[in-house]
Formats: C-alpha cells, structure tokens, sequence
C-alpha cells in the first residue's frame, strides 16, 4: 500500500532512487520537528504500510506525535536486520531447531522456519582469560576457548548452512556492536529494485538485536536495540516488533570536554543524569552544537550504555561525522554519497545552528564540566569523581563491616539488598585495615582490603574508541619511561573489540609499554566485562577468603553488578582505559591517585598521575597518524573466514538437527506435545511464592550467567555426568542446554532470596513445610505436587542485559505470575514472550505494604478477557485473605497473542504451521 503517495524518487549524482519520502506528509504533519529517532520509526510505518500489521491511522498518529501524550498508539516495528551475539545467538538458532521438529510434528513444513531477514551472530562471548601477560596468551586462551565450545561452533556451522539469510563470524574476530559499527551498519540501506521501475529503494537501516548494548550502533543514526532471544527470533521470523510511540526525551550538548576528561567520564556523567532524570521505555536524541566537538567513537561510548541508563535507545542524528567515520571505517565512496544525499533529503542531517526538535521532555550538559570519574562499587550509575574514589571506597568498607557487625533484619531494604550506593561516612571513623600476606613467584606480599585484583581494558563500550584507547597506551609509555610497573597482585588484560585496535597501537608504538604493564592481547572478546575474568592466581584467591577481603576490579566495561565480574571480586568499578592502566599501577583504591603517587621512578621520586597523563594534542596526533581506513579494510576483509580451528570443523549436515549426547546443545522442551490450538487461560489457584526479593533485582541475579560453581545445582548436574569442574566452562557458554540453564536460574552467588533470610545464592524454603533448599529443587518438587509459583519483587524488576533466559528459566522452573512494583521493558517483554504473567502492584502498595511474607498461597483471577486489571487473593497459614488489586502489564493485543500462545515462538510457530 502506499495511500500517503510518498513513494517517491531521488536523484543522487546521475543515478535515481526511490525513497519514502517524509516531505510529502510535511504540509498535512508537523514531520519536520519530529525528533529524529521518530522519524525513523515513521519512515518504517510508510514502508511496511499493509492495512494490517500498519495502517494509514497508525502512520498519522505517529506523523501528529504529542510530546507531552502519554504512550498510548500501538504501532508495529519492522527492523531491517537482527544481531546476535553467541550467548544469547545459541538458544536463539536451538530454538529455531526446535521448532522445524515441531512443525515436522504438527505435519508443516520444517524449511518454513527460516530467517525471513538477514541474521548475523558474532562469536564474542566465549573466550575467557585463563592466560594473561604473557605473548601467547591469546593463542593460548583461543585454544581453550575452541576445546571447550566445539559443540556449540559445531551446532553454529550447522546452522549456517542449514539457515538462509543467516551469517557467522567467528570467534577471535571481534565484539558483536564494534564489529557492527565498524562493519556490518550500513546507515541508509539498499533495497531491492521496485517491480515497476527496476529504481533501487532507499530506507533508514533498523535492526535489534539479543545484546542490550546493541543500542551502541544509534551513534551511527541506525535505530536499534536489545530485544530478548525469544522476540528476536520472532522478528528473524518476519514478526514486527509492536511497541507503543514512546515519549522521547531531547539531551543538549553543548561545549567541549576539559583537558583530561575523556569519553568514558562524559558517559559516565550522562548515565548518572538520565539514570536519575528516569527514562525506562523511552527514547533519547540527543542534539546541539556539543555533538560537533564529539567523534563518532565519543558518541558510540555514550549509545553503548543506554541500558545503563534504562532508555530503549539513545540516538545521535546524521551529520559530517557521521560520514567521516563511514570513510574511515572503510565503506564505499558510493555508499557515503548516498547515505548523505538520503539523509538531507528526508530532514534527518545535523548540522550546528539547527532548531531543535519537539521533545517529551529535555535535559542539558555543558561538556565543560565533566571530570574524570569511575562508578561502582556495584552499579554503573554511581560515578564518583575521581579525586573522592578513595574517600568513597572508605565509606563503602564501614558500611560492609557494620553489616557484617549487624545484618539488615528481614524485609529490610538495606542498600545490598537492592544493589547500590554507598552511605555517608561516619564522622571519625575509619575502616579497618584487613590484610594478609601470601606468596608470588617467591616473593611474600600482603594483600589489603580495596588491592585491585583485576584489571581489564575490555568490552564495547571503550575499545571501539582510538582517543581513549590511544590515551591508555601513552600513560603506559610514559609511565615505563618512568620505571613503573604494575603492583604484582594485579591481573591485566588487554581485550580489544576488533583486530584493528592492536594494529593501530602497535603502529603508535604503544602496544609494547602496555605489554610491559601486563596488558597483553588476551582474545577478541567481551571478557571480563561479561565475567569472563577466568580464575585469580590460587594464592591471591587463598588470600581473600582467608582474610574475608574486600578486592576490587577496575574494568573499561560498561556492568559491575555484584558477582558479575569475579564471584571472588565484591567491588568493581568503572573507568577509562588509561584510568585501567593508573590503578594497576597504583594497585588499590585505597590511594588516592589524583594527589597520591602511583609509586617511585628508578630515582626514588614519586611519580604522580598528572605528570604522565597523555595530552590532547599528543592523542589527536597519534589516531591521525596511525589509524586509517586501510587499518580497517584490512582487517574485515576476511571477516567471515575465521581461524584454523574454525574453518576445520565438522558439522553435521541436513535441514533438521541430529541432537548429539550432549552438555552444551540439548533438544528443548519447549514445544513437547504442542496442539495446533492454545488452550484457553484460567485463572491460577493455590499459588506459592518461589522467590521474593526487593528492588533492583538485575537479570544478572536471575539469569544464569558466569562461571559454575561446583557445589551449585548447575555444577552438581554437570558432575553427574561426569564433567570436571575444570571443564565446566560458564553458564553462558551452556546457555543451549536446559537442563543446565534452569539450574543456573536465581543461582547469583550475590542473590538474596527474602524466603531464605541469611542466604545468598540458589535457595529458597518449599512451602508449607519449611524445608530448605535450592530455588532449582524446589521447582521441580512444586511441579510435581503440580502447584504453580509466583515471584515477588519490588521496583525495577529485570533491569540489566536482555537475557531472555532470565524469562526462560523462571517458566521452566514453573513460575506462572511475577508481581512487581515495575519492571525494567525488555524483561517484562521476555515474561510476556514466554508465557509468564506480568502483574504490577498499585502506585502505593507493595508486598510489605500488604502484610505479605511469602509464605501465603495466592490465587489470581483469569486474564482471559484481558483486563487492564486483575484481582489476587492471599491466604495465610492462618486462613486470613488479603485481597488486591494488581495492573496487568500485558499491553498491547500483540502481546495478548502471545501470551495466550505461552509465547512468542508457540504464537509464530502454530501461526506458520497453519498456514
């Protein structure tokens, strides 16, 4: 359809194309003050416009935006292309096997299941640091990775050439958003000609993607986000995304960074502003003459962590930088050309002096004032400027001693219930100095409470940027022009996201002083952002659970929710590379490296951060001199080729998967006894509370994530079978086996179940006896007395990575309702996605607030007309029942659809089957 007439041509050089045009619905709407993350979306409607899934009515709600409406237009998103990285990309293409053996049952066609657009999985998340410091760590660290994933590649290549439209990239090559940003965005995608004309179409690239830090690849103008495996599959399965018009809220930039700020502290002070400000579910432009003093790479850093700041997407408009970075990176002068004379021509370019858009609401940042910062202990909205880091580190160490003094009573909501923050310091007090001494390579040294054990240049976030990453390699030259040398406690790695990052510091001649720190290229990868630390040396590790220590990591990542990054580790912090490399030097948060030195020179003099902290001058002439276009072409030329060990795999053949004895890839049991019709919704009876927790609960609590333990449920089960813990690898390189996964499911070494007060980890109490057990036990004993379970929470439910396992796990654990003060959007999608019921409690009321413990059963009334709200009644052991009212978060008809199918894949999946 095309009832606005807005196909139209365009004349770029000697060639014409078409385009939906925005300008002719400009004298009817007011288009041209959109903002420019809407006219995307609005461009999308035009295209996708059927009479169905996109009508004329939505296109011209859409084109009418309100900025002060709240969000109440259901429209339907169709993304041009998914990403995937392979923690979350596995269980997406198991689950496609899946359902080519349920169509095969329901008596379909398997090849129906099939990418309907184009998929590309980026193999990033399976390399761990085992080795480090060393020139053969990253060979050395290839090998493991390829000895303890073979399964998973083996299952990867199968798909590839059992899929259509589905690309791998293997392992060692880079990280999922960097290797998107640098390589696979195209900006202004090339469609197909049109039927008539033989005109090639022009459109706005779209995509989501199952990492929350897709967003990264807004700062290219590319509209994306994370979505959860589960709606990912469904787009790759021509599924449009439904969402309702958001409110988009306008960010000014304005100025220029100080001397010393870097990118890292300026998003760092964004997250901290928008975090607060509160924008979960909606959009962020931002805008201003600020953005010309940023470089694309500044920008990616600022998109990079918009799950950090709760927005669906932080978009940054087309502009000059935006094509200096596409000439740069490598792509065609042909394609450049296009992509500006699109983005002029649809009102989508930027350039200074520009009105702004209409926006739901605006903040504003003069660059000048951002200071250097790093942000932890436990949440990457909790900047400190860095000349108070090691006041606050002091503050945090009484709070952890005066809980450990006097544990928070049950029910409280002390501030390591929920995550985060530090309390004022005590007036006169200080920490106590807990030390003790261990052994290394011969030598006896003592480590304190706030050594930092972990050091990592790592993840998107930073390693996609030149002027940061240039700057970590310049402090760690004049740093050994000085004598220093990294405290030997510290373990380094140096994880960069693509090969070009290595090429272009060695050509700087700054790759060999980051060596001599330590920071060796460990792999391509996420690492230790992900948890992917891989083990502490045995005696520093002997040497923390002696003393009870509190030892931190100082990480360039963009998460450090507590047990993410080592379950040894409890502090963990964020920072610029070269501020990585600083605190290496410094070997604590205890010192304060702003006024403190980072150690003595061969003279004995004190050596201070400032007097080895590379200029602006001295990294601007370094990336003009040594990173180039030809740095890039080279190294995604043979992008999809992959190492030796790679291309000398054996997968097996054929159109569906012969599921091997295996405890990596197991058939799921998602689809066991489907019916070609849903069953009708009830009401649930005679429920019992499996979980319950306070506010904050991130889907690193609840995902399984990170390394094994070998006496949690997953490790006991991975034992049965005769796996040695030395191979247990982690919970997300298994994320392909159920069995492991559910296990996995609540199981955070640092989660804290109400129902379990004193515990930490996978426990919980099974109702009404009383019995202690794992949360995984006690599911499965639930199910067989065949009693549903709920989950009590409080706010911010599910915030964090989109982990559909997070919504995966607690259904097969048997949990058919969560009740939660709110929900972070991409958790609530995935709860929906699979079959679980979203409920919220009424503005005021909360499980404390009713007088729940628990350890009621709870019955709630049948959705089955679908009620904007639902009725739940509460009996306790006494007979007494606590009636309430709770908001169903099930928002859109869509949604219902899904829900009423036990999820999105059912939904598609009977849907295709039916034809």
């Amino acid at each position: 359809m095309n009832s606005f007439d807005s196909k139209q041509s365009l004349h770029i050089g000697s060639d014409k194309v078409q385009i939906q045009s925005l300008g002719v619905l400009s004298p009817h709407y007011p288009v041209d003050t959109l903002p420019y993350s809407l006219k995307v979306l609005l461009e999308n409607l035009l295209r996708h416009e059927d009479g169905r899934n996109v009508t004329r009515a939505h296109i011209e709600a859409l084109a009418n935006w309100q900025p002060d409406a709240q969000p109440d237009t259901q429209i339907a998103f169709s993304p041009s292309r998914v990403v995937l990285q392979d923690f979350t990309g596995v269980p997406a293409i198991v689950d496609l096997a899946a359902m080519r053996d349920a169509m095969k049952s329901l008596g379909a066609d398997p090849s129906l299941i099939n990418p309907q657009i184009p998929v590309d999985l980026v193999i990033d998340h399976s390399v761990m640091v085992d080795h480090y410091a060393s020139l053969d760590a990253q060979d050395l660290n290839r090998k493991l990775e390829f000895s303890r994933n073979r399964e998973r590649y083996e299952f990867l290549r199968w798909g590839q050439q059992a899929f259509s439209q589905f690309r791998v990239v293997p392992p060692g090559t880079g990280i999922v958003h960097q290797v998107n940003l640098e390589y696979l965005a195209d900006v202004v995608t090339v469609g197909n000609p049109d039927d008539t004309d033989n005109e090639v179409l022009l459109y706005p690239d779209t995509l989501v993607g199952t990492d929350s830090h897709t967003t990264m690849i807004n700062a290219l103008g590319v509209l994306g986000w994370g979505v959860g495996g589960i709606e990912a599959e469904a787009a790759m399965l021509g599924q449009p995304i439904t969402m309702l018009v958001p409110q988009v809220v306008g960010f000014r930039l304005h100025g220029s960074l100080a001397a010393g700020a870097t990118a890292t502290d300026l998003v760092l002070t964004v997250t901290q502003m928008l975090r607060a400000h509160g924008v979960v579910g909606k959009f962020v432009d931002f805008h201003g003459d600020g953005l010309s003093e940023l470089s694309l790479a500044d920008r990616a850093t600022i998109s990079n962590m918009s799950p950090e700041f709760g927005a669906t997407c932080a978009m940054f408009p087309i502009d000059s930088e935006t094509i200096r970075y596409l000439s740069l990176t490598g792509r065609t002068d042909t394609h450049i050309e296009r992509v500006e004379a699109y983005a002029r021509a649809q009102g989508m370019w930027r350039s200074d002096g520009d009105q702004p858009a209409r926006y739901s609401d605006t903040l504003e940042l003069d660059l000048a004032i951002v200071e250097p910062s790093i942000a932890g202990p436990k949440r990457p909205q909790d900047r400190i400027a860095l000349n108070e880091a090691s006041q606050c580190f002091n503050e945090y160490l009484i709070e952890v001693e005066h809980l450990e003094k006097t544990p928070p009573e049950d029910g409280q909501q002390a501030a390591f219930d929920s995550e985060g923050g530090q309390s004022a310091l005590s007036n006169g007090q200080t920490p106590k100095l807990r030390s003790v001494p261990f052994d290394l390579d011969g030598t006896t040294h003592e480590l304190h409470n706030g050594d930092v054990v972990i050091a990592a240049i790592t993840s998107c976030t930073n390693t996609s940027n030149p002027a940061v990453m240039m700057a970590a390699g310049l402090l760690a030259r004049n740093a050994r022009i000085r004598g220093l040398v990294t405290k030997p406690w510290v373990k380094t790695s140096l994880a960069p996201g693509s090969q070009v990052v290595p090429q272009y510091l060695e050509a700087a001649g700054v790759l060999e002083p980051l060596r001599e720190l330590g920071f060796h290229v460990v792999g391509f990868g996420c690492t230790t952002c992900i948890g992917n630390s891989g083990p502490l040396d045995e005696s520093i590790s002997k040497a923390i659970k002696e003393g009870n220590l509190i030892a931190t990591a100082v990480l360039s990542g963009n998460r450090n929710f507590e047990g993410r990054i080592h379950q040894e580790v409890r502090a963990n912090y964020l920072a610029s590379p070269p501020l990585v490399v600083a605190y290496a030097l410094a070997g604590s948060l205890r010192i304060d490296i702003v006024n403190e030195s980072l150690g003595n020179d061969a003279d004995g003099k004190p050596v201070f951060l400032h007097e080895i902290w590379p200029t602006a001058t001295s990294i601007n002439e370094a990336i003009r001199l040594h990173v180039s276009p030809a740095l890039f072409k080279k190294g995604y030329e043979n992008v999809f080729e992959g190492a030796d060990e790679w291309k000398a795999l054996q997968p097996p053949q054929g159109d569906t998967y012969e599921w091997p004895k295996s405890t990596y890839i197991r058939q799921p049991p998602f689809f066991e006894g489907i019916s070609a019709t849903p069953e009708a919704q009830g009401p649930i009876t005679n429920a019992r509370c499996l979980v319950m927790v306070g506010d904050s609960i991130t889907t690193d609590h609840i995902s399984p994530a990170g390394a094994i333990h070998p006496h949690s449920p997953a490790g006991s089960y991975l034992q049965s079978l005769g796996v040695s813990p030395g191979n247990f690898n982690s919970l997300g390189s298994r994320r392909g086996n159920h069995e492991v996964m559910m296990r996995g499911t609540f199981a955070n070494v640092r989660f804290r179940n109400q129902l379990a007060p004193g515990t930490e980890g996978s426990a919980t109490r099974h109702l009404p006896d009383g019995d202690k057990m794992s949360i995984y036990d006690a599911g499965m004993r639930y199910q067989q007395e065949n009693v549903p379970l709920i989950i009590l929470a409080g706010r911010e439910y599910g915030t964090g990575s989109s982990r559909d396992w997070a919504a995966k796990g607690t259904r097969l654990l048997g949990v058919h309702a969560v009740l939660a003060q709110s929900y972070e959007r991409i958790h609530r999608s995935n709860l929906i996605g699979f079959g679980v019921l979203p409920l919220q409690f009424v503005e005021g009321e909360n499980a404390k607030v009713l007088g729940l413990n628990g350890e009621e059963t709870f019955s709630i009334d049948s959705v089955s007309e679908r009620p904007e709200m639902v009725k739940v009644h509460a009996t306790n052991h006494s007979g007494k029942v606590t009636d309430f009212n709770v908001q169903v978060r099930v928002e859109t008809p869509v949604e219902w659809d899904y829900f009423e199918h036990g999820g999105i894949l059912h939904f598609v999946l009977r849907k295709l089957a039916s034809g």
